[in-house]
């Protein structure tokens, strides 16, 4: 049996990135034989003495992400005085980054991992939206962060995504005059609830362009005026029994709608 080499894979974070470079160089040299001992958020000088220790009686290598500058140095010299190889995966790249760019590193480690945070939270928040997009299940109206109710064509969807990347949970509701709407929205706090208006011009306008899209005649009574005026007036309705913020989105951005919910729900819950 061919005993594997070691090692120590060291980080004042998880250690990922280094034992990911560790492998990547492993399966040049039969990587299979090659054991990868992992210790991660290294925060003082006794964990430095422990792991160079522990190289030393195994003669193996160290392979290191270390950004805080004096565990670094005291790496450095104490493999040094101990014989072993301490590789630093990171500063030779930071000290380039430092030259190209004249700017200088934070010396904070897990930034990554908060970088991860951040995706991972956006994602959740765009799985979210998805789910309870367009009043598919009235469940997510009480567990989202912000709750968009309107009649159709008002850019609930798109709203809901765009602010979905901002790593926030959206529901939205259509307001139709035959469906009841859901009790879920008279139970949340009125302050993350927002709704949605257009001009009635405005909305027959989209309303046919969106009817000739799918190949129907503009004729259709989901453009005609008696049905739009009807379904502005029932959504108003609700949305002041509601008793939430109303917001007119005619003529404007998606962006410029989200920054214009999020400036009246911030102000409505600092009121």
């Amino acid at each position: 049996m061919i005993e594997k080499e070691i090692v120590y894979v060291v980080s004042d974070s998880i250690g990922e990135t280094a034992e990911l470079v560790v492998k990547a160089v492993a399966t040049q040299f039969n990587g299979g034989y090659v054991e990868i001992k992992r210790h991660a958020h290294v925060e003082d000088f006794e964990d430095i003495e422990r792991i160079v220790e522990l190289a030393r009686n195994s003669r193996s290598i160290i392979a290191y992400t270390i950004v805080i500058p004096s565990l670094k140095e005291h790496l450095d010299k104490r493999a040094k005085e101990a014989g072993l190889i301490a590789v630093d995966l990171l500063h030779p790249l930071m000290d380039a980054f430092v030259f190209k760019y004249n700017k200088s590193p934070n010396h904070q480690p897990k930034l990554m991992r908060q970088l991860d945070d951040d995706y991972f939270q956006r994602i959740a928040a765009v799985e979210f939206a998805v789910k309870y997009d367009d009043g598919r299940d009235p469940r997510g109206i009480l567990r989202a962060d912000i709750v968009l109710v309107g009649v159709s064509r008002t850019s609930k969807t798109p709203l809901s995504m765009y602010l979905a990347h901002k790593r926030y949970k959206v529901a939205n509701v259509p307001l139709v005059p035959e469906v009841p709407p859901p009790k879920e929205l008279f139970e949340i706090p009125r302050n993350k609830c927002v709704g949605l208006i257009i001009t009635p011009d405005k909305l027959n306008l989209i309303r046919k362009q969106r009817l000739k899209n799918l190949g129907l005649t503009s004729n259709a009574n989901y453009a005609s005026f008696e049905r739009i005026l009807e379904e502005l007036e029932f959504a108003e309705k609700i949305m002041k029994r509601i008793g939430c913020p109303i917001i007119n989105v005619s003529d404007k951005a998606v962006e410029e709608t989200a920054d214009y919910i999020l400036e009246v729900l911030k102000r409505e819950r600092s009121s």
